[in-house]
C-alpha cells in the first residue's frame, strides 16, 4: 500500500502531517466555487492540494469535528490525484468508506478520521468523476457506530484541479 499522509494543513484549520516534517504554512492559490486550491512547502518540494467542505451532514451524532475531502498533489513523490477524506470523528477499525460521484460508487479505506483510495488508478477515476460531476457523497461509520452521510457540491472542482496541477507541475 502506498504511502498517503492522513492529514493536512487547511487555511487556519490543523491538520496534522504525517511524521514530523518541515511544513510551511498553506498560501492560497485561488476560491474556485465549493473549492479551495492551496500550495505549501514540505521538505523544501510543494505539495499542493484542493479542498472543500460538506453542503450537508446526516448522521446522528452529538459531536463531531470539521470534515473535509481533498485532493492533493504531491510531485517530488511522484504522488499526484490523492483522494483522502476527513471524517471529523475516528472510524470503527478495519472499517470502510464510500465515495459515491455520478452514479459511481468508490470504497475508501479508513484509519483513525480519514480515509483514502485503495490505490492510484482509484485516486484518478475520483478525481476524474469529481472534475465531472455535480455532487459527491461520502458515506461512512464512525467507531460507535454512527453512520453518516456527507454530500459535497463540486462547483469550481475542475478549475481547482487546474490551479493545483499548474501551481505543482502536474500533468
Amino acid at each position: 500500500m502506498k504511502w498517503k499522509c492522513g492529514k493536512f494543513v487547511v487555511a487556519g484549520v490543523v491538520l496534522a502531517l504525517c511524521n514530523s516534517v518541515q511544513a510551511a504554512e498553506p498560501k492560497m492559490i485561488g476560491q474556485h466555487g465549493d473549492w479551495t486550491a492551496y500550495m505549501f512547502m514540505e521538505n523544501n518540494n510543494k505539495v499542493c492540494y484542493m479542498v472543500s467542505q460538506p453542503k450537508k451532514s446526516e448522521g446522528n451524532y452529538s459531536k463531531r469535528g470539521d470534515v473535509y475531502a481533498l485532493i492533493t498533489h504531491r510531485p517530488a513523490e511522484k504522488s499526484k490525484n490523492v483522494f483522502s477524506y476527513i471524517a471529523g470523528y475516528p472510524y470503527k477499525p478495519g472499517g470502510e468508506a464510500t465515495v459515491i460521484v455520478n452514479n459511481q460508487n468508490f470504497r475508501l479505506f479508513t484509519q483513525d478520521d480519514s480515509a483514502w483510495a485503495p490505490d492510484q488508478a482509484t485516486d484518478n477515476k475520483i478525481t476524474d468523476a469529481i472534475k465531472r460531476g455535480s455532487s459527491l457523497v461520502v458515506k461512512g461509520a464512525s467507531a460507535r457506530g454512527t453512520e453518516t452521510t456527507d454530500t459535497f457540491g463540486l462547483s469550481g472542482s475542475t478549475a481547482a484541479h487546474k490551479a493545483i496541477s499548474a501551481e505543482c507541475g502536474v500533468k
